[in-house]
């Protein structure tokens, strides 16, 4: 492998918490939830009935009217965060501009878990009503996960790869990973990388919560959301999406960008043991933080800060906490662990983008956000997890946990630059 380095110039970041990267921030170190009761159906049949629904999205300031009709919001807010992350980053696509990267060197790697799920259950339902000749025409294209990074690529000019992998809540994670090896590589010069998620429907929420996944903590939205805490009861489902803005660093130091972070490590492997539970002691998860902190070159010990994949399930918890306690041995007590899903809850397929923004965020911003709703301490889970209230401190190193159902796992690990 090269040792071209890889740099972080954009952030676009849409959840529960709100619309846009600053927004987010600001109601994250507050310790603000984004959880609440669901408003978009009816959901008396259903155990649960709260989420982190994005309250705030006007699609039409990011995408022309008429395209929006087009698109499912997984996608909507797809493009939007792209958006926003371009607009910071300045990235100059395009030989005729300053700098300019070639567009066949830059690449879209955008991931969703679910895809377009509500588009999906709209023309089901339409078909069974009217015939499935009344379909929209639009409806395939609506659905399909990659369809999120063809449409970002075609707004930008962006003729590298363009793809979308889908591994669960690991998915943004793996985008980021992989655009990172790619420009790392020398395959690409930039990308722009990361998930969205829209699966707050009828048949998303109903099928986690047959799955018995998800809190039921529906008197208590706001304290819903409870990793590590001993009283958490299943996750929240969340949605959004965060994206990033990757350059090779000598391109993006030469065009005199604004450099927020750099990712240098990335790890990806699988569990082999069960379809929704991690492995026992988090074995696979231990693994795949030791993948990614080799993939760096660095130490555990140089480590300050976990953006954890803290689920707020029972099972997840307690076994990344034994994953890196295998991991950073001694040092674990010196190490600061939080998770954000305590606030913006489950972002699925878009929450490693997410927490790839946030963990930029904590080395530019030397904030720690806080995990929230932490009342009842659990004896399985002691590790320092930001107690509800962000912490200023100032880390070189950060590492972000993403595991999936399937046994899917990505960390990601970034730098101060």
């Amino acid at each position: 492998m090269s040792h071209r380095r890889v740099v972080i110039t954009g952030t676009g970041l849409i959840s529960a918490l709100g619309t846009g990267t600053e927004k987010n921030w600001q109601a994250m170190i507050a310790g603000k939830s984004g959880i609440s009761l669901v408003t978009r159906f009816d959901t008396k049949k259903i155990d649960t009935r709260i989420a982190g629904e994005v309250k705030d999205f006007e699609p039409e300031t990011f995408i022309d009217r008429r395209e929006v009709r087009r698109m499912d919001l997984y996608a909507q807010y797809a493009m939007a965060a792209a958006s926003m992350a371009m607009e910071e980053s300045g990235l100059p696509v395009g030989l005729d501009k300053p700098n300019g990267y070639a567009p066949e060197r830059v690449g879209v790697i955008v991931g969703s878990g679910i895809g377009g799920i509500s588009s999906l259950e709209e023309q089901h339902r339409k078909g069974l009503e009217k015939g499935f000749d009344r379909l929209s025409p639009f409806f395939i294209i609506q659905m399909i996960v990659n369809m999120a990074p063809g449409l970002i690529s075609m707004r930008y000019n962006c003729k590298g790869p363009n793809w979308a992998p889908v591994s669960a809540c690991a998915t943004s994670a793996h985008a980021i990973g992989e655009a990172w090896k790619s420009i790392k590589l020398g395959e690409t010069d930039a990308a722009i990388a990361g998930g969205a998620e829209a699966a707050i429907t009828p048949l998303g929420l109903g099928g986690f919560s047959v799955m018995k996944a998800l809190s039921t903590r529906n008197d208590d939205p706001a304290g819903a959301s409870r990793p590590f805490d001993k009283e958490r009861d299943g996750f929240v489902m969340g949605e959004g999406a965060g994206m990033l803005v990757l350059e090779e660093m000598e391109a993006a130091k030469k065009r005199g960008a604004k450099i927020l972070a750099e990712v240098v490590g990335y790890g990806a492997n699988s569990d082999a043991y069960h379809v929704t539970q991690p492995a026992p002691e988090g074995e696979g998860a231990a693994r795949c933080m030791r993948l990614a902190l080799a993939s760096a070159g660095m130490r555990p010990d140089e480590v300050g800060y976990i953006n954890a994949h803290g689920t707020s399930t029972p099972f997840n918890d307690a076994n990344e906490t034994k994953a890196i306690k295998a991991v950073f041995g001694d040092h674990v007590r010196k190490l600061a662990v939080s998770s954000t899903k305590s606030m913006t809850g489950h972002m699925l397929g878009a929450a490693g983008g997410a927490e790839g923004v946030v963990s930029a965020l904590v080395l530019s911003r030397n904030i720690l956000p806080p995990t929230i709703n932490q009342t009842t301490p659990d004896p399985d889970c002691d590790l320092d997890y930001v107690p509800n209230q962000a912490r200023e401190a100032r880390v070189d190193a950060v590492m972000s946990n993403s595991f999936g159902f399937g046994g899917t796992n990505a960390v990601l690990l970034f730098k101060r630059f």
